[in-house]
């Protein structure tokens, strides 16, 4: 990890840590209080979530497998190692580390890294559809008054649905005419700055040649199915963790939408992730949303956020550092090389 991100991570903490102690005077938290949410929690609940967290890397595994599969066949378990790996990365380095994922496939099939990174693309774009329709579907079906700010959730579900369906069209267009919008881009951007409008097109282009792993309408249904399959695991496992406890009425009551808002709300604070930092910021931010729209105790709101982080985010760190001891694989010099290895292929294509 370069040395740069070590100083802005340690700033992030004090800050974090002065920011927790000015709150702590302003509105004292009570651990003790805090305890016994923890030991009150349903570990059996809890157990669920996380067997859903570690199911829902078998079909990310298949659903990669499936997409590479018009340039080289696979079988569909046989990526679950880079999957776990690559999220372990994630979670220990930052969102830095995203390449681990495709480059560990590449190395493992022998197969172009170009490829994996397009793989990876349309994976991303799935994963953001996929989560976009079932939030939309819920917060939109949710009976009136189910929920807090029904009218709020509503333009969010909306919203998301725009965001869907927007993303949907933009990926037939660049499917069927990907070269044309490219060159019309690069032009038009090139106006502003040559290089700029460069980068663009050969990033269009790169999502063209992504998206040739969609070649047929079963291609399609086979990769979204196992999207959605995927995302209702992981909803399933933040109902389990939410539910899970009993000792707050409010978290023990929350309905299928009000669990949902939580998770796009989650996703959004994980969209940003720095290195052990991140882990924090995110914890803070759905405390804050517990608190805030649900009215749920700072302490009982706390220990979700935390559990939540721990269940279907970090679950995995044990499996996923097991697995690259097992394989003689360092993670950290993986990243490295992943980061590097994008960056000439970046350059290889200007």
């Amino acid at each position: 990890m370069k040395k740069k991100q070590w100083i802005i991570g340690l700033i992030a903490i004090v800050l974090f840590v002065a920011l927790f102690v000015w709150g702590n005077k302003q509105h004292p938290f009570d651990f003790a209080e805090f305890y016994r949410q923890v030991q009150r929690a349903d570990w059996r609940l809890i157990a669920l979530g996380i067997g859903c967290i570690y199911f829902a890397y078998i079909f990310r595994s298949a659903r990669w497998a499936w997409l590479m599969r018009h340039n080289q066949r696979v079988g569909a378990f046989s990526l679950i190692g880079t999957q776990v790996m690559g999220f372990t990365a994630v979670a220990l380095i930052g969102r830095v580390a995203d390449p681990v994922r495709p480059f560990l496939v590449s190395k493992r099939t022998g197969s172009p890294l170009g490829i994996q990174i397009a793989v990876y693309v349309v994976e991303r774009l799935f994963d953001f559809g996929a989560m976009a329709l079932i939030i939309c579907a819920v917060l939109l079906a949710a009976p009136t008054g189910s929920t807090p700010h029904p009218e709020a959730l509503r333009k969010i579900g909306i919203g998301f649905l725009t965001g869907a369906t927007g993303l949907a069209v933009f990926m037939t267009l660049i499917r069927l005419s990907g070269d044309f919008i490219a060159s019309l881009l690069e032009k038009a951007f090139g106006l502003i700055s040559p290089k700029l409008g460069h980068s663009i097109g050969n990033k269009i282009r790169a999502f063209h040649k992504g998206l040739d792993t969609m070649r047929s309408l079963t291609d399609f249904v086979v990769a979204l199915t196992a999207s959605l399959v995927m995302w209702v695991l992981i909803t399933v496992a933040y109902i389990a963790t939410l539910h899970a406890f009993g000792g707050s009425p409010e978290l023990a009551a929350m309905n299928l939408a009000s669990c949902i808002l939580l998770m796009a709300i989650s996703g959004t604070a994980s969209a940003l992730q720095l290195p052990i930092v991140g882990w924090f910021s995110q914890i803070i931010f759905v405390e804050e949303s517990l608190k805030r729209i649900f009215g749920v105790s700072a302490e009982a709101a706390t220990a979700a956020a935390a559990l939540l982080l721990v269940v279907t985010f970090l679950s995995i760190v044990p499996v996923g550092l097991i697995w690259a001891q097992m394989e003689n694989i360092s993670l950290r010099s993986v990243a490295r090389e992943s980061g590097k290895a994008g960056e000439e292929l970046v350059v290889d294509t200007e």
